[in-house]
C-alpha cells in the first residue's frame, strides 16, 4: 500500500509511512454498491472515474492510458472515461507480456461471481474478461508486477511465481508498498518506508539501497530506466535500474499511482494519477501538466 505524502523530514516520513501502511490495510474492503443518489465516479471535478486509483498503465506507444480502480478498469485516454469489463476492486494491477495482457488482484464487485479475495487473475483481451489463475479466496495482492522470469506479488507476504499458478514464498523481511518491474528484465524495485529494496533475480533476493531517496511510487520506462516519486511528490529518474537516482521536478498534489514509457526522444514520459486528475511529463520528470493538455 502507498504511504501518505508529507513534507516532513525523512525520519518523520518513515514513521508516517509505516502508520499509513497499517491503516491502508485495515481500510481495504470489497467494492460495494453506492448508496442511493451517490455516484462511484468523480469525473465532474477530476476526470478520474473513481476516488480510489490503485494502478496506472500506459501502452508502449502511449496510445492508451488505463486506470485500475476500486470500481474496475477504465480507459482514460479520452473523456469521459470508458469502463472496461466488469466491476471489481482491482487493488493490484500490472501489465504482462503481450499486447492486452494484464494481471490483477483484489475483491469482487457487485454482480461479480469471482471469489473473495480474487487471488491472481489474468486478462488477455485488454481487461474485458478475466481468468482465475491461483490463490482464489486466499490472496489480495496489493503489490504486483511482472518480470522476464514471471510474477512478483505481495499479499502481506512476498511471493514469486514463474507462471502465476505455482508460488514460492520469499523471506524478505519487508512488505512493499509498490512493486515495479518490467517484462524484459529480472530487476524489481520494492518501495518501503526505509527506502528502495532492489532485486536482480526476479524477487528471490533483495538488497536495501540505503543511500537513495525514500521512494513511494516507482515504475520502469524500459528495462533499465525507472521513475520514482517521493511521498512529498519529488520526482527522480534512475538510469541504472534503481541503483542511483537523479532528482528532477515535483508533482504538487497527492499521487495515487504512476506509469512510465520511453518517448521517441529517449526521455521517459511519466504519467501520474493524482487527487486532481491525470498529469504527464514529457521532459523526463522535470515538469508536469494535465494529461488532456499534453
Amino acid at each position: 500500500m502507498p504511504f501518505l505524502p508529507t513534507n516532513r523530514p525523512r525520519a518523520a516520513t518513515v514513521t508516517a509511512a509505516a502508520a499509513a501502511l497499517v491503516l491502508g490495510l485495515a481500510a481495504c474492503a470489497p467494492a460495494s454498491e453506492p448508496s442511493a443518489g451517490a455516484s462511484p465516479t468523480r469525473q465532474a471535478d477530476t476526470g478520474l472515474p473513481s476516488a480510489h486509483v490503485h494502478g496506472l498503465t500506459v501502452s508502449g506507444d502511449t496510445s492508451q492510458v488505463l486506470l485500475a480502480t476500486h470500481d474496475g478498469l477504465f480507459d482514460v485516454t479520452n473523456q469521459p472515461a470508458a469502463k472496461i469489463g466488469g466491476t471489481n476492486d482491482l487493488m493490484g494491477f500490472t501489465a504482462g507480456q503481450g499486447e492486452g495482457t494484464f494481471y490483477a488482484s483484489g475483491h469482487p464487485g457487485p454482480g461479480s461471481d469471482l471469489p473473495n479475495p480474487l487471488g491472481l487473475i489474468r486478462s488477455v483481451d485488454g481487461g474485458k474478461t478475466w481468468e482465475q489463475l491461483s490463490r482464489q479466496g486466499e490472496s489480495d495482492f496489493h503489490a504486483l508486477t511482472t518480470t522476464k522470469s514471471g510474477i512478483v506479488a505481495s499479499d502481506g507476504t512476498l511471493r514469486t511465481s514463474p507462471d502465476g499458478k505455482t508460488w514460492t514464498t520469499v523471506s524478505a523481511g519487508f512488505a512493499p508498498a509498490v512493486l515495479a518491474g518490467h517484462p524484459d528484465t529480472d530487476t524489481v524495485l520494492a518501495t518501503t518506508p526505509e527506502g528502495i529494496q532492489r532485486s536482480t533475480d526476479a524477487g528471490k533476493t533483495w538488497t536495501l539501497e540505503k543511500s537513495g531517496p525514500v521512494i513511494q511510487f516507482a515504475a520502469f520506462a524500459n528495462p533499465t530506466e525507472a521513475a520514482g516519486v517521493e511521498p512529498d511528490g519529488t520526482v527522480h529518474i534512475s538510469a541504472d535500474g534503481g541503483l542511483t537516482w537523479t532528482r528532477k521536478g515535483r508533482i504538487d498534489t497527492e499521487v495515487q499511482a504512476i506509469a512510465a514509457v520511453k518517448g521517441a526522444d529517449g526521455k521517459p514520459r511519466i504519467w501520474a494519477a493524482t487527487a486532481e486528475g491525470i498529469v504527464v511529463s514529457t521532459d523526463g520528470g522535470t515538469t508536469f501538466r494535465p494529461a488532456d493538455a499534453a
